[in-house]
């Protein structure tokens, strides 16, 4: 049996209610086995009972890879004053770290950013350039997110949205909503918003640049390294990332569960278009396009259309430069995947090339008769948006002391990614409180399944599409 010292927690606890979600009321007894988790034919015969396997004091496990690895279970009463990982710093790994702040749980949050934390929040400047990149606005449909959303107002983190959006048709037809909720941005580009909800916090730490590449069962922690280098012991993790980084950190991590469902996600991928011009587009009949933002309709290369330099300015008058952001469909950006690590000169020049006669295309222009623009960067989002969900707020493993949260698991939209992080977090610390005690009860999410997940190519935004909101999760803000 193991040693560990995991947590204990100094707040009242806090239970979320998500009517649209019963499973996370219901915390299904599960059963861990060592064996391999997908079931053998009936010709093998019946297999022998298998034993669970504690992680303690005496060594550090050999697993096997993906859902044949040993289910890592830890069994020794929580610490007095536990430590959480969190691995991924965008805004469902950022909230998720406030709401153990709130709640007298310290974390430590891992994030690959060079320049800054957001992960789909993400901003570019070069100069006076400013460019967001992923992102583009949110909306708010949810009690709970919306009174985040007005605090972060208050403090001066965000602001609405003014100007106009709508559908852009081929050949340069536009179509303003005319009725939409408010859609919101961060004051200097989404990823000050990102780099602004930690200012005030005194139990959260972060380490970045840093790329968590393991994760292992010893002593009754997990121990996380970056490529061989120690980053520190804790209680418990979160993994608030996807993709294929994250497959790879799981499959040999000792939670074949979690594994398991992870690997069920799957994911678009997006070409980005950052471009600049010395001119204001030209749209027919106007000197420039009548919008600030534009979901494209019937060109391949192009779905949005975003104006970064009308939507951040404070003055009517905007430009030089006109910063837009283009975005591609997802099957433009599946015929045109390549390593986005290293993506070859060759295939982004193609790129940029096709975007911009798409954008050209949308817009009416006759072919060639865009101007240069004085900069242009295009860039891969290979694990853009999810395509499907298991439509739950998170998912927790107790033997394994280990979450997943993420805007995946109820939509695509920073309202999911930000109620997903708020109900790990309460989730956790409930957890926490418990003093491990009665694992079964709090197992979430490890069973469900997935289903089809429609939306705009570049995400969703409650209120605005399908008249279709997220489930309304009645998650509390405590102080």
């Amino acid at each position: 049996m193991q040693t560990a010292s995991n947590h204990l927690l100094t707040s009242s606890s806090f239970v979320p209610n998500f009517p649209c979600s019963k499973s996370f009321l219901k915390h299904p007894n599960l059963t861990f086995l060592i064996s391999p988790i997908c079931s053998s034919s009936s010709k093998d015969g019946p297999k022998k009972p298998t034993r669970r396997r504690s992680y303690g004091s005496s060594r550090k496990s050999v697993l096997r890879k993906t859902f044949k690895q040993e289910q890592v279970t830890f069994t020794a009463p929580v610490s007095d004053d536990p430590l959480v990982a969190i691995i991924g710093g965008g805004m469902s790994g950022l909230l998720c770290a406030l709401q153990l702040e709130k709640r007298g749980v310290r974390s430590t949050v891992f994030d690959t950013g060079i320049h800054g934390l957001g992960g789909r929040m993400g901003t570019r400047s070069i100069d006076e350039m400013v460019f967001d990149h992923a992102a583009q606005f949110f909306t708010v449909s949810n009690s709970a997110f919306c009174e985040l959303v007005d605090e972060w107002s208050q403090k001066g983190f965000v602001r609405q949205s003014q100007g106009v959006i709508g559908e852009l048709e081929a050949g340069g037809q536009f179509f303003p909503f005319l009725s939409s909720p408010p859609r919101y941005i961060a004051v200097n580009g989404m990823r000050t918003l990102a780099d602004s909800l930690l200012s005030q916090s005194s139990m959260i730490e972060v380490v970045r640049p840093c790329w968590i590449s393991s994760m292992e069962p010893y002593n009754g922690m997990w121990h996380l390294s970056e490529n061989g280098k120690h980053r520190g012991q804790f209680d418990t993790t979160v993994i608030a990332h996807n993709g294929k980084c994250a497959n790879r950190l799981l499959s040999t991590s000792g939670l074949p569960l979690i594994a398991r469902q992870m690997k069920r996600l799957d994911l678009s991928s997006i070409w980005a278009l950052l471009a600049a011009f010395e001119d204001p587009l030209p749209f027919p009949g106007e000197t420039d396009a009548p919008f600030e933002g534009a979901f494209v309709k019937g060109i391949d290369s192009v779905s949005w259309m975003g104006n970064n330099t009308q939507k951040l300015s404070s003055s009517q008058k905007v430009g030089p430069p006109h910063c837009w952001t283009f975005f591609s469909t997802a099957s433009f950006g599946k015929r045109n995947k390549v390593p986005q690590e290293n993506i070859p000169s060759a295939t982004a020049e193609k790129v940029k090339l096709l975007m911009l006669a798409g954008v050209e295309n949308a817009l009416g222009l006759e072919i060639g008769s865009l101007k240069t623009p004085i900069y242009a960067r295009v860039q891969l989002w290979g694990a853009a948006l999810p395509t499907n969900t298991p439509g739950i707020p998170c998912i927790f493993d107790p033997l394994g002391r280990t979450g997943i949260c993420g805007d995946w698991l109820l939509g695509s939209s920073l309202e999911a990614a930000a109620l997903s992080g708020l109900s790990l977090g309460n989730h956790i610390a409930d957890f926490l409180k418990s003093g491990g005690s009665r694992p079964d009860e709090f197992a979430v999410g490890l069973h469900e399944d997935f289903h089809p997940l429609q939306g705009h190519e570049i995400g969703q935004f409650p209120g605005l599409e399908f008249n279709k909101d997220i489930c309304e999760a009645e998650v509390q803000l405590q102080a």
